[in-house]
């Protein structure tokens, strides 16, 4: 885990989760839109600059996030987003009630490993990590991007 998180039980359901049992269809690229629309959307509502940088953080958040639950923690069941003064807020639940961990880059062996960089890169870029168990079992990752 990286030093930036909290974990705390809680009680949130979401009118969007599937049925219990079933994964929502939330892919890394239907996040990375949904991020994308979210911080334009609220830009032209508060006439705000719109950074492109924070835009591509925030959709390489939700990207990693998503990607980790599909690989790890059996499949996305929840994803929304908000933005408001403290930057993009965004949450992908999964059915794991493992916590997030970081790996090596490099095994016992010397030798490189494959993948094992996304929750570093999420760690780097969200100013707040939240992880959160999930009364019907699983966990919710909350990672706040900054927008400036």
């Amino acid at each position: 885990m990286c030093e930036r998180h909290r974990t705390t039980p809680t009680a949130r359901s979401s009118s969007a989760a599937p049925p219990p049992g079933q994964a929502c269809s939330c892919k890394p690229a239907d996040a990375r839109r949904a991020v994308a629309h979210a911080i334009i959307e609220r830009c032209l509502a508060t006439h705000a600059r719109c950074d492109a940088e924070a835009v591509s953080d925030a959709q390489l958040v939700a990207s990693e996030l998503t990607t980790n639950a599909i690989l790890h923690g059996g499949g996305v069941t929840d994803f929304h987003v908000d933005v408001d003064g403290r930057g993009v807020s965004v949450c992908v639940s999964d059915r794991s009630d493992r916590l997030p961990v970081a790996r090596p880059a490099v095994d016992r062996q010397g030798r490189r490993r494959v993948g094992g960089r996304g929750w570093p890169i999420v760690c780097r870029l969200a100013r707040e990590i939240e992880v959160s168990d999930l009364p019907s079992g699983g966990k919710c990752i909350t990672a706040v991007v900054p927008l400036s």
